[in-house]
């Protein structure tokens, strides 16, 4: 993705929309950041599903976050909901960066389907087969 430290929302969604071609027919995937982007982008474009890897809602007070753009406004969840054909969730209690709480927030109000951990972390590990069963899960 262009951007990757700040990952600003003026310029992920329009390569998410423009560069990557997503629409109807795509499974978004993101992780940490990359969840609020595929939040953001679902309450615009319809998208086959999300997948959301720690997800919050806030800026969490830090300041790169709060320059990236995504946390400026409400979340529209329902509007997330009906552009989204489903939304999977993986979270982990004993993730470093983002509060269980926040986590929360997203899978109640998307109404997600919450997959939790108390030993994933910030998902950081370089395999991550749980999620690809969701993928080929929802593929078919």
């Amino acid at each position: 993705m262009p951007d990757p430290v700040t990952a600003k929302e003026t310029v992920w969604i329009p390569f998410m929309h423009d560069e990557m071609t997503c629409d109807k027919t795509t499974i978004i995937i993101g992780h940490s950041s990359g969840a609020e982007a595929a939040m953001r982008y679902s309450e615009k474009y319809p998208v086959r599903g999300i997948i959301l890897v720690s997800a919050c809602v806030t800026d969490l007070g830090d300041d790169n976050e709060r320059e990236s753009g995504y946390y400026n406004r409400p979340w529209e969840w329902q509007k997330i909901k009906s552009n989204t054909t489903f939304v999977v969730q993986f979270g982990s209690t004993d993730d470093p960066f983002i509060p269980w709480k926040e986590q929360q927030q997203v899978a109640d109000g998307l109404e997600s389907e919450f997959k939790k951990y108390n030993d994933k972390g910030h998902f950081m590990n370089s395999s991550f087969p749980e999620l690809l069963n969701v993928v080929k899960e929802k593929l078919h």
